[in-house]
């Protein structure tokens, strides 16, 4: 994925103000809007302008965009980090017209909002829906959990000035929740108009990064570390899981690698995933003399060859 400077894409500063980046985009839309453009890239040059102004023009999105913004240069291979943009709450039911074209780096960013009910006609008008990506904690989809969530925002004040705005939710994380699902919390959106309902707020949920997991869908992947005594002879071991501390059969002969399934130890659902444990054999350090003789014991009367079966 590249790297995509919204700054650049309008020909403004990173300092530049609401109004520049307003003049800025007028002036690159009458020059390649493609009903009235001669430029060979037009249409092209006019979903990078209509893009950057997307983000450039919201105060929400600029402020999070400059949290990253810096980190690299226009055209350069760029991955954000997994809990970048977790906080970040986002005004509007969706991205704006013309969102689905967006670039890949566009939602990586600011995530795929869901539509919420469309806002009423005349004086009264329901308040705008509200997203926002949030980090839980893998064990706390599978016993459900309350936690509070602290969301930043940000808008313009009277000066034009961009300022930031924060507020602490508590929120119900149900269990067996997915990557990617959303929490709705009703009311908790932009308030409405001539008496009208306030918009909803959407949390986009995405797991904490934590090493000792990965997640597919529903199953659970955990690297379990094992000594070679146990790998060899078999034991059973105690494994401190995301749903608590399982005791575990390490079969004899087990090698580096080998998956163990325990069914029905993923995420809950109907049904639910499977948590596989990797074993990953872990040597002991020959840091002492006896240690070392050990090893030299086994060298001598295992006559273990482990590339033997490479052909040498």
């Amino acid at each position: 994925m590249e790297y995509r400077d919204y700054y650049q894409d309008l020909g403004v500063e990173r300092s530049a103000s609401a109004d520049d980046v307003k003049k800025a985009y007028r002036k690159l839309a009458r020059k390649y809007h493609p009903d009235v453009s001669k430029e060979p890239d037009a249409e092209a040059r006019m979903r990078e302008v209509n893009e950057a102004y997307a983000v450039l023009s919201d105060p929400e999105k600029r402020v999070a965009y400059d949290q990253v913004g810096q980190a690299g240069h226009a055209g350069q291979e760029f991955q954000p980090p997994p809990d970048w943009g977790s906080g970040f709450e986002f005004s509007g039911n969706g991205q704006g017209v013309g969102a689905e074209e967006f670039s890949e780096f566009f939602s990586s960013l600011f995530g795929r909002a869901p539509r919420g009910a469309p806002a009423a006609g005349g004086h009264r008008m329901r308040g705008s829906d509200h997203h926002a990506r949030v980090m839980v904690d893998l064990a706390d989809v599978y016993q459900g959990a309350t936690r509070s969530i602290s969301l930043r925002g940000a808008r313009l004040d009277d000066t034009g000035r961009v300022v930031t705005e924060e507020r602490v939710l508590e929120v119900a994380i149900p269990k067996g929740l997915m990557e990617g699902q959303h929490i709705r919390l009703a009311g908790q959106g932009g308030p409405g108009i001539g008496g009208a309902g306030a918009g909803d707020l959407y949390l986009e949920v995405r797991f904490a990064p934590d090493d000792r997991y990965r997640v597919e869908g529903r199953d659970v992947y955990q690297s379990v570390p094992v000594s070679p005594w146990e790998a060899a002879l078999g034991a059973e071991i105690d494994v401190a899981t995301p749903s608590g501390t399982v005791q575990v059969k390490v079969p004899a002969g087990s090698q580096a690698g080998r998956k163990l399934r325990l069914k029905g130890q993923g995420i809950p659902g109907n049904p639910p995933g499977a948590l596989y444990l990797e074993l990953k054999i872990v040597l002991p350090p020959a840091n002492t003399e006896r240690a070392r003789k050990l090893y030299e014991t086994m060298a001598r009367e295992m006559a273990f060859d482990p590339r033997a079966a490479r052909g040498g």
